[in-house]
């Protein structure tokens, strides 16, 4: 597509992307800030977060997956100023969040004591079942953030969730450094401090989003809207599950494949499993820069398909992809650089500092790949095209990468390496299919009536 048609999508494509670039790298910077201050007390407690977030993820990604549907629709209803289905998606967006975030919760309960099964080193393992629950239960609040959140995001409002983003990261980072090591006249709690930090910082998150929500002048109207409207409405519910449950699903597909991927490194030993934690957590802040374009490729797209305006959605997409590739190149080129100094941060074990760098080189070549795959899911949502991607999501991780990588990380004794290459594989599919899907999908002329009635 030539620069002249996606030139005028590019400001406020950007607009749009960086709040919400910062608002998505929150939830990264949370595993950041815990693995680097996590770190400094040992290897063990650096693994048992790896074991913790690998697990824990998969699941909130699920829910956060699911309160995504909210935003094509809001954009979408948003472009056609219709207030009666507005009020709808925010009353019942709210509503559908926060039963999944109480359904979240309660799963830590379940799941943490299945940890001892996985066969991940004991000392790992008896340090992270704690954590599990904790942060499970962290994710009730997560989820009322999100309702309120991804509403006001497919409004066009995404400055909000960033800075109370920023500063929950600022506050969970001093809660951090207070509770592992028992600064500033908190006690001493190691490693679980970090987990309660999580849960109060967002606790703080979830209060000042619904009441920016529910007390801004800007957004009465709505207020109002959902106040006509109030209680349950059943196309509103399925429309919403509709499009968020394939979201949800293929995230964790996404998820659940570098989960299990970290899984398998922890058979390779605690050393291994510590330079995972440090090359997934470094991987996973650079992506969240693509995740926002794609956010934001998701509010344009459906904004101009609510619009009737087919050709404006494409250009949308395509200005997304553009931008993503350029940053994520750089974002490449810099892993390779400081791939030797970025684990020093995290460990100073020599063992886990080399292991890290290698991992490190092969996370700076599927950063393009992890960018595109992420940008084009974006765009298709704006699309409601969800459940065709999750297939996609489905067969490349689970029948092309997981196997390949076992494959080479133990049949062919690559270890860690190994695994890794076979995640690099899986994303370069993905992304390649979904940029085929885009093209094609993004031609058909969008219909006539797309409302919820």
């Amino acid at each position: 597509m030539p620069l002249t048609a996606v030139r005028p999508h590019i400001k406020p494509m950007l607009l749009l992307a960086y709040p919400v670039i910062l608002s998505q790298l929150g939830h990264v910077l949370v595993n950041v800030v815990d693995s680097v201050i996590v770190g400094q007390t040992g290897k063990v407690a650096l693994a048992a977060v790896s074991l913790s977030v690998s697990v824990s993820t998969v699941v909130m990604v699920l829910g956060l997956g699911l309160s995504m549907g909210i935003t094509p629709l809001v954009a979408a209803a948003d472009g056609k100023r219709d207030m009666p289905l507005l009020g709808r998606l925010l009353v019942n967006g709210v509503l559908l969040s926060t039963l999944a975030g109480v359904g979240l919760a309660g799963l830590g309960l379940v799941i943490a004591p299945q940890l001892r099964y996985l066969n991940q080193p004991a000392e790992v393992v008896a340090l992270a079942m704690p954590w599990v629950r904790l942060i499970f239960l962290s994710f009730l609040p997560l989820m009322v953030f999100q309702g309120f959140k991804q509403f006001a995001e497919g409004l066009g409002l995404t400055r909000q969730a960033m800075y109370l983003s920023v500063g929950a990261n600022l506050l969970n980072a001093l809660l951090c450094y207070m509770f592992v090591f028992g600064n500033l006249g908190a006690p001493q709690m190691g490693m679980i401090g970090a987990a309660w930090a999580t849960l109060i910082s967002r606790v703080l998150m979830a209060i000042l989003m619904a009441t920016y929500v529910l007390r801004a002048a800007r957004l009465r109207p709505y207020r109002e809207a959902a106040a006509s409207g109030l209680g349950l409405h059943g196309p509103t519910l399925r429309r919403l599950l509709g499009l968020g449950s394939p979201i949800g699903v293929q995230m964790m597909f996404e998820m659940g494949a570098f989960s299990f991927s970290a899984i398998m490194i922890g058979w390779l030993g605690t050393t291994s499993l510590a330079a995972h934690q440090i090359a997934i957590n470094v991987a996973s802040a650079t992506y969240m820069a693509a995740s926002g374009i794609a956010a934001a490729a998701t509010i344009r797209v459906g904004n101009m398909r609510g619009l009737g305006d087919a050709e404006g959605a494409r250009q949308a997409g395509f200005t997304a992809y553009g931008l993503t590739f350029l940053f994520m190149s750089l974002m490449a080129l810099i892993l390779i650089m400081a791939r030797d100094f970025i684990p020093y941060f995290y460990n100073d074990d020599a063992a886990v500092v080399a292991q890290a760098a290698t991992l490190l080189l092969i996370a700076a070549l599927f950063q393009i790949s992890d960018g595109l795959q992420v940008v084009g899911l974006g765009a298709l949502r704006g699309l409601e095209d969800v459940k065709i991607p999750s297939l996609v999501a489905l067969l490349a991780y689970w029948a092309v990468a997981l196997p390949l990588g076992y494959w080479l990380g133990f049949k062919l004794n690559m270890g860690a390496i190994g695994i890794w290459i076979g995640l690099l594989t899986g994303l370069t599919l993905v992304a390649g299919l979904l940029l085929w899907r885009f093209r094609q999908h993004s031609a058909v002329p969008v219909p006539a009536a797309m409302a919820v009635h």
